[in-house]
């Protein structure tokens, strides 16, 4: 009766689905981790913004790396800033996703040591050469409140480090390469600046990072281990609808070998 499961084309079938369940099951896992890591994410990012400030020298110093737990922690540093070693960080977005420039300012501390303050996002310039209109930063001793960044690098990023690029823009923030450019002593990682905000607006402060969306991975995990689900339910459900074609073709050929001869027809 099952016999055609041992045919070329149903064996071929058969294997294919013993390869595609374990193949969706473990795509199913691999989306129900990704919604783990953004849970996890969120609950660090809100903790972290809710977490009081403390001086940025507690938590980073120079050479320093920023560990994942202290991503996003509000951080306060004093100093004077110096707008004539000011960068611009190519290539980034606004809030409403225009694409311009971070402004990027050496903030020089008391002891003479410096940490590098992204003072948020302004229109790049009219073409990819000039250094775009940057409004200048405060003057004198000035408090930054911000949250704390790791550097960035291309590795984590996905950007492009690009070399040869006009005077004063760069491609990623980087306390080392900060650091080589000013021939100071620079702090790891750097403030994405919140306060004090510009009286004009400019530049545009970053917002803070989403922590309420989780995304649609839990959904797509369910959705494989459906499919999943389905292979083996596709699968008895061919075979008993080629079970049946086979027994009405059988029983159709036994009823037309059956078939008495018309009188006369032989004559």
């Amino acid at each position: 009766m099952y016999r055609f499961l041992l045919s070329r084309q149903w064996v071929i079938l058969t294997l294919v689905a013993l390869v595609l369940i374990p193949v969706m099951i473990e795509l199913g896992f691999w989306q129900f981790h990704r919604h783990e890591r953004r849970v996890a994410q969120n609950a660090l990012i809100a903790d972290n913004l809710r977490a009081p400030s403390v001086p940025v020298e507690e938590l980073t110093s120079p050479g320093h790396t920023v560990p994942r737990a202290d991503y996003w922690r509000q951080v306060t540093a004093t100093g004077t800033f110096d707008t004539a070693h000011e960068v611009v960080v190519r290539r980034r977005t606004s809030a409403d996703d225009r694409v311009g420039v971070h402004v990027l300012t050496p903030l020089v501390l008391a002891d003479g040591k410096v940490v590098m303050v992204n003072r948020g996002w302004v229109p790049a310039a009219d073409d990819q050469h000039s250094f775009p209109k940057v409004p200048p930063a405060p003057r004198g001793e000035v408090t930054v409140t911000g949250r704390l960044k790791a550097d960035e690098t291309t590795g984590a990023s996905g950007i492009k480090d690009l070399k040869g690029l006009p005077d004063r823009q760069v491609m990623l923030i980087n306390s080392e390469q900060q650091a080589a450019l000013l021939g100071r002593t620079v702090l790891g990682g750097y403030i994405e600046q919140t306060a004090p905000e510009p009286a004009d607006g400019s530049p545009e402060t970053i917002p803070e990072p989403d922590h309420d969306s989780i995304g649609a991975h839990m959904a797509y995990a369910v959705q494989w281990w459906l499919f999943t689900a389905g292979v083996p339910v596709g699968w008895v459900i061919l075979v008993r609808r080629e079970k049946r074609d086979r027994q009405a073709a059988e029983e159709g050929a036994g009823v037309t070998d059956g078939t008495p001869e018309p009188a006369g027809a032989s004559a």
